[in-house]
């Protein structure tokens, strides 16, 4: 699964959650994204800052449900976790193994682990509060273009 189509797949209340959470702690991403969707819309930036938030999100996961899209998807997710969710990020990295610096990525391209091992982390990850949020987590780190892991993406695939 691409970047693009986990924003295809998301609900409005995600997107509005996203678009929320990267406006207060990554304003710079989200100007981004809102500038992205009124390129799409045709719209001009003032007009796209102008909108209630409920309507920005739904412009935002419509444009970024584009594959030309996919590369700024992919960003605004790694932003959204890294920025506004970190822990859940680092929860995630744990219980798949994966050496990070608070949430960072120590290799720039980690080793799959082991599938008997990824599966016991899937399900331990996924056993914990907010499932919605931790299946856009799962989506998000395996549609990361430094990230080849078939066996997450299969799995993340298979749920949805």
């Amino acid at each position: 699964m691409r970047a693009y189509q986990i924003f295809a797949a998301m609900s409005p209340e995600m997107a509005e959650q996203v678009l929320r959470m990267l406006s207060e702690s990554a304003p710079g991403a989200a100007a981004q994204a809102l500038a992205a969707a009124g390129a799409v819309m045709k719209a001009r930036p003032v007009y796209m800052a102008r909108q209630p938030l409920e309507k920005q999100a739904a412009a935002v996961r419509r444009a970024m449900a584009r594959v030309a899209s996919s590369p700024l998807a992919e960003e605004l997710l790694a932003v959204y976790f890294l920025e506004c969710r970190k822990e859940l990020l680092i929860e995630w990295l744990d219980c798949a193994g994966v050496s990070h610096e608070d949430g960072t990525l120590a290799d720039e391209a980690p080793a799959q682990p082991d599938p008997a091992a990824l599966e016991q982390a899937i399900d331990r990850f996924r056993s914990g509060d907010g499932p919605e949020e931790r299946e856009l987590l799962l989506g998000a780190f395996a549609a990361q273009s430094a990230v080849d892991w078939p066996e997450l993406e299969r799995r993340v695939s298979l749920e949805r």
